[in-house]
C-alpha cells in the first residue's frame, strides 16, 4: 500500500556487490560501461539507436533495459550497472540510503508526460472518488510519489485506496482485464490507457497546485565517476545534441522518421505515438542545467530541494529511515556546466 521499506527494495548484496565492484574496476581499466535505462520516451533514445556515444568516447556501451525506479537504485547500489535512468522519487529514497551516485543530467522536466487516468466505467470521475478502488503504478516511483500527494491534498488517506505495485506493461496487463480502476503511468502504456479513461490529473498539474515537481534523470557512480571525467563530459554532449536536435527540429520527428522509430524500439512505444508523447515533456538545456534552477547551487539547487521534499514525504511513508540534511552530495553539475553549447 505504500512505499517498500528500503530493507526491501535496496536490499544488502553483499557477495554479489563485491563481485560487481570487481567488474566495475575492470569496466574503468577496459573502457567499457553499463547503462541502466526505462522505457521513457526522450530524445537520447535515437543518440542509442545510432550508437553516437560509442562513437563519441571508444568505449564498448552495455545498454541493460531495468523495468522500474526502484531497480535501477539497486542496481546502482550492487556495481551491476555504472549509470542509471530514474525519476526523483527512487533517487531520493537511494541517496538518502547512502548509495554512493551523483545525478548528473536531467533526462526531463515530466511536466504533462506522467498521469493518472481512471477507466471508463470504474465510477471515478475525481480524486476524490478513489476512495476503496483499486491503483496501480510503480513502487518508490515518481508516480507513487505524486498520487500520494493528490491523495493527501484531497483529503483521502493511504489506506484507504488499494495501491497495487505494478510495473507498467503489468499494469497496462490489468487495466485491460479490468482488474484495476485507475492507474498513474507514462508513456507507453499512458498513451494506451487513455484510449479508454479519463486523466484526472497529470504531474505537472501536481506540481503546480503543490510546488511538489518530479523529474527523471541520470546518475552515476561516484567511483566510476572518479575514473571516467572525460567520458561523462562526451556523455552529456551526445545527451544535450539529441535533446537540441528535438526541441530545435521537432517537425522532423515525424511518425515516418529514424528518430521516431528509434524512439519506438528502445522505449517499447507505438512509433504512431511518439510524437505526441515527446511533446509532453520538457527537455532542459545543459546551461538551464547548470543554474540554481535545476543541478547548480549546491544545497539550495531546484533539484536538492525537490530530492529532499520528496525524501521527507518517503520518511512520513515509512520508506527511509532519514532525511538528509543536504542533498547536494548526490548531485553533480561539472559535467553539464562544461557542455559544449548547441
Amino acid at each position: 500500500m505504500f512505499f517498500p521499506s528500503a530493507s526491501t527494495w535496496l536490499k544488502p548484496l553483499s557477495a554479489f556487490a563485491l563481485a560487481c565492484t570487481a567488474a566495475l574496476a575492470a569496466h574503468a581499466q577496459t573502457k567499457e560501461v553499463v547503462i541502466g535505462y526505462q522505457d521513457m520516451v526522450v530524445p537520447w533514445r535515437y543518440a542509442q539507436e545510432t550508437k553516437q556515444l560509442e562513437e563519441k568516447t571508444g568505449y564498448k556501451v552495455t545498454y541493460r533495459q531495468i523495468g522500474s525506479g526502484a531497480e535501477v537504485a539497486r542496481a546502482l547500489a550492487s556495481g551491476a550497472i555504472q549509470i542509471g535512468e530514474a525519476g526523483s522519487a527512487p533517487f531520493a529514497a537511494a541517496i538518502s540510503q547512502g548509495v554512493p551516485i551523483e545525478i548528473f543530467w536531467i533526462l526531463d522536466n515530466i511536466n504533462e508526460a506522467e498521469a493518472l487516468v481512471a477507466r471508463n466505467g470504474s465510477g471515478v470521475n475525481s480524486v476524490a472518488d478513489l476512495k476503496g478502488k483499486k491503483i496501480a503504478l510503480p513502487f518508490a516511483s515518481t508516480t507513487h510519489f505524486h498520487l500520494l500527494v493528490a491523495l493527501e491534498k484531497a483529503g483521502i488517506k493511504a489506506n484507504e485506496v488499494q495501491i497495487l505495485n505494478l510495473r507498467p506493461p503489468e499494469a497496462l496487463a490489468a487495466w485491460q482485464r479490468g482488474d484495476i480502476d485507475a492507474t498513474f503511468i507514462w508513456n507507453p502504456v499512458l498513451q494506451q490507457v487513455k484510449q479508454s479513461g479519463t486523466v484526472l490529473l497529470t504531474s505537472g498539474q501536481i506540481a503546480k497546485d503543490t510546488g511538489k515537481a518530479t523529474f527523471d534523470a541520470l546518475a552515476v557512480r561516484k567511483d566510476f565517476a572518479q575514473k571516467n571525467d572525460a567520458f561523462l563530459t562526451e556523455f552529456v554532449n551526445v545527451l544535450a545534441a539529441a535533446d537540441a536536435n528535438y526541441t530545435n527540429h521537432t517537425a522532423a520527428w515525424s511518425v515516418d522518421s529514424p528518430q521516431a522509430k528509434a524512439v519506438a524500439k528502445w522505449s517499447g512505444a507505438e512509433v504512431t505515438s511518439v510524437p505526441d508523447s515527446l511533446a509532453l515533456y520538457a527537455f532542459v538545456p545543459p546551461k538551464e542545467q547548470a543554474s540554481a534552477t535545476w543541478l547548480g547551487g549546491g544545497k539550495n539547487s531546484v533539484v536538492a530541494q525537490s530530492l529532499a521534499a520528496t525524501a521527507a514525504f518517503l520518511k512520513d511513508q515509512g520508506s527511509v529511515a532519514t532525511v538528509l540534511d543536504d542533498y547536494s552530495i548526490g548531485i553533480n553539475p561539472r559535467w553539464v556546466e562544461s557542455a559544449t553549447p548547441q
